[in-house]
């Protein structure tokens, strides 16, 4: 297989193949799975949460509600770090 990368991309490879030890190859190779399963996680959470709403357990709020409840939140913690 063949692999292209931006240059500043294939510098950060070769930065780290050199300060690990490791062949870039098989950073590649831990990078893709670890991708492959964060997909998979965020697939599988996307899937719970459809199922949630279409089920009723879970629903939806509009966005301009859902800022305002982080807003209050943040305003809270900011308070109580004072």
């Amino acid at each position: 297989m063949e692999l292209h990368l931006s240059a500043e991309t294939e510098s950060r490879l070769n930065e780290l193949a050199v300060v690990t030890g490791r062949e870039k190859d098989d950073l590649v190779e831990d990078a893709m799975v670890g991708y492959f399963e964060e997909m998979a996680e965020i697939q599988q959470m996307l899937d719970r949460r459809y199922d949630e709403m279409e089920s009723g357990r879970a629903t939806m709020i509009d966005g301009e509600e859902s800022f305002a409840i982080l807003r209050r939140r943040f305003g809270k913690e900011r308070e109580s770090q004072r």
